[in-house]
């Protein structure tokens, strides 16, 4: 039986892409997830996928999954107000047709305009009834793989890790709190915003001794693009990526140096952990996908990014990935 540990990345919409990457390794009998680390779309992932494995093993999972995404792909663009719902078919077609004829995003202009706070306490969360139609007897129970999920604390600017029984709704609704679209949450008298801006994911929480060495990161996150960003939407775009991979790219730069003062004999074996880093992503996918499509999950879209998924974990797993024990990706080079 091989164990990993998943760390899954947030991103909008782009989450159906671990989506597909979950699908894949459900079918894949002895893979055993033994901890999950998910901020914000990940996070949503995570839930769901432990929830199915509690409630009836990897096929519950797969349906909890798919259900889950499905549901978020009838929510329309997450920045529409409420009382623009009933107009949500023709806003579609408008959305696709604007894509096409427009260098801009009219829902990406209005965002910058518009404050999730104007409606005060009429504003509600698209998300909530997705979030809460998961069942948490089983995110937060004890058995399966130990989950874990990130937010933002917003007066603090530090991650808070929630775990057990502390992940209920208003979790996961923090940790995919972006704070240009949604109202901050409150949890316990602190207000959180989105996980991605201090971990995206986590790694640490998943170097307990009982988890095993091996972490499989889910990337959603483009970490290059060859094109200098130069419409101001792009340069925010480009902006929001960097600042969601910085702390990812600060574990690995941390992982990395105790891998090597173990390879080298300046640390003692089994003093600290020495964790194997796997990745999966598909960066091609993600550099020709517009800001805008994280925040407009539409269902082709969604049904795209999770074919992608499926074909990115094949592709990982007939390489020989997920065996326990391997060096993982290569640290060096991935951090420059």
């Amino acid at each position: 039986m091989r164990r990993v540990n998943l760390a899954l990345q947030g991103g909008g919409a782009h989450g159906a892409f671990t989506w597909g990457v979950l699908d894949r390794l459900l079918e894949e009998d002895d893979l055993e997830i033994a901890g999950i680390s998910g901020t914000s779309a990940g996070a949503l992932n995570g839930a769901a996928l432990k929830s199915g494995l509690i409630s009836g093993g990897r096929g519950a999972a797969r349906k909890r999954l798919d259900r889950l995404w499905t549901q978020v792909g009838e929510i329309g663009d997450f920045r529409m107000l409420p009382w623009i719902a009933p107009f949500l078919p023709a806003i579609r077609f408008w959305q696709t047709t604007t894509a096409a004829l427009l260098p801009f995003s009219p829902q990406a202009i209005a965002a910058q305009l518009y404050s999730p706070y104007v409606m005060g306490s009429r504003w509600t969360n698209p998300l909530e009834p997705v979030v809460r139609d998961l069942d948490f007897t089983q995110v937060c129970a004890a058995e399966g793989p130990r989950l874990f999920v990130s937010a933002t604390n917003v007066r603090t600017g530090k991650i808070k890790v929630f775990q057990g029984q502390d992940i209920g709704p208003e979790a996961l609704l923090a940790s995919a709190c972006l704070p240009t679209v949604f109202q901050a949450v409150e949890i316990g008298g602190e207000a959180y915003w989105d996980g991605g801006y201090t971990g995206n994911p986590a790694l640490f929480p998943l170097y307990e001794p009982d988890l095993p060495d091996d972490i499989l990161v889910v990337s959603i996150n483009p970490m290059r693009r060859d094109q200098v960003p130069d419409t101001p939407l792009e340069i925010q775009n480009r902006i929001n990526e960097i600042s969601f991979n910085a702390s990812l790219l600060g574990e690995l730069r941390a992982i990395n140096f105790v891998r090597r003062l173990i390879a080298e004999g300046r640390m003692e074996r089994g003093r600290m952990k020495a964790v194997n880093v796997q990745l999966i992503s598909d960066e091609g996918l993600m550099n020709s996908l517009t800001a805008d499509s994280k925040l407009a999950p539409t269902p082709l879209l969604l049904s795209r990014l999770k074919a992608a998924g499926r074909a990115a974990a094949e592709r990982f797993l007939t390489g020989g990935g997920a065996k326990p024990g391997l060096e993982g990706t290569d640290l060096k080079g991935l951090l420059g």
